[in-house]
């Protein structure tokens, strides 16, 4: 798999990087032909990413191929740490959940998916298993189009461009015409509403979280089942809570990234 690249590009690593990306959900084993036939390696190099990958603890050898193992999470987990997002956000969330009883999720926006960073829960029955680093196509969900609508129209062209990588087929897929519309309303209410588009029984409504400038950094969510809560009730009930949420988790990132970085000083020889 030739990229256009520049000189500083390490083939080998981004072919490392291929080979973890090609597990898919409910396929947590894979053979080496099934990895080098969704990475597009030949089989001896796929079989040497695969071996380093061994040897460095991120996949382990099965029965009949190869699985990834937990210490892939450090990869993500050390994202979402490094963001400070999940600190702050988590007590806010556990509020909003108290007060809803209803599951609350934070998401951000990677290509034409999200992925979510945050997530507070409550025991339901719905139709898709959520945890974070779960991936949704963005355009069927509340906060993928809370987070299309903030970007700039050239922006937007170009996110949607690129394949998803979730390997979820939402109940209803929208097209760049069908879209537009949808994302206006989104910009002139500051909210968006997901009613059964990402697969049947799952409604939501989400709202952004910005920066200190007021750029949109994630989105959050209340989600309910659809047999049990009405889109009124989500709205009128849920969304103005969740609007205060979002508004406090807003404004603890922001004083957050303001405070000053102290560094310790290094001890002083003599007197």
């Amino acid at each position: 798999m030739r990229r256009d690249t520049g000189p500083d590009f390490v083939e080998a690593l981004a072919r490392g990087l291929d080979v973890l990306r090609s597990f898919r959900p409910r396929q947590p084993e894979m053979t080496l032909g099934d990895i080098a036939s969704a990475t597009g390696l030949a089989r001896p190099t796929a079989r040497r990413m695969l071996l380093t990958l061994r040897e460095l603890g991120y996949v382990a050898a099965t029965g009949r191929g190869f699985a990834l193992t937990p210490r892939v999470l450090d990869l993500g987990m050390a994202y979402i740490g490094s963001q400070g997002l999940w600190d702050i956000a988590r007590p806010h969330m556990e509020r909003l959940v108290a007060e809803t009883g209803e599951s609350s999720s934070m998401a951000q926006l990677d290509g034409s998916d999200i992925v979510y960073v945050a997530r507070v829960a409550v025991p339901r029955i719905i139709a898709l298993a959520v945890t974070i680093g779960t991936r949704f196509p963005a355009s069927a969900t509340s906060q993928g189009r809370v987070l299309l609508a903030a970007l700039p129209p050239e922006r937007l062209a170009e996110v949607l461009d690129q394949p998803g990588r979730s390997g979820v087929t939402p109940r209803r897929r929208y097209g760049p015409e069908e879209l537009e519309p949808v994302l206006r309303e989104v910009r002139a209410r500051g909210w968006a509403l997901a009613d059964e588009d990402l697969a049947v029984g799952v409604r939501s409504v989400a709202v952004p979280v910005r920066d200190g400038d007021g750029r949109v950094i994630a989105a959050m969510n209340v989600t309910v089942h659809a047999a049990e809560t009405s889109v009124e009730s989500l709205v009128e009930h849920h969304l103005p809570r969740l609007l205060r949420t979002a508004s406090a988790v807003s404004a603890d990132w922001a004083a957050w990234r303001s405070m000053p970085v102290v560094t310790a000083e290094p001890p002083q020889d003599g007197p």
